[in-house]
């Protein structure tokens, strides 16, 4: 199984909250909305991708199976 990273760009407010959690995987542009990399998840970075997910405070963010 592999996920992937992504953001809803509607419901986003660019809090910025996901590109603190996961810098890894997650940049901002310059208004403040991610960008994600859309390549898979490795099991080495999943609790830090669930840890974004989770803390984003308009649940933009989710992980999907591609």
């Amino acid at each position: 199984m592999s996920l992937r990273l992504r953001v809803d760009p509607i419901v986003c407010d660019a809090h910025g909250v996901c590109a603190e959690l996961f810098p890894e995987r997650v940049s901002l542009d310059d208004w403040g909305y991610p960008i994600v990399d859309s390549d898979p998840i490795g099991r080495d970075l999943l609790d830090d991708a669930r840890r974004a997910v989770a803390a984003c405070p308009v649940l933009a963010l989710r992980l999907e199976e591609p």
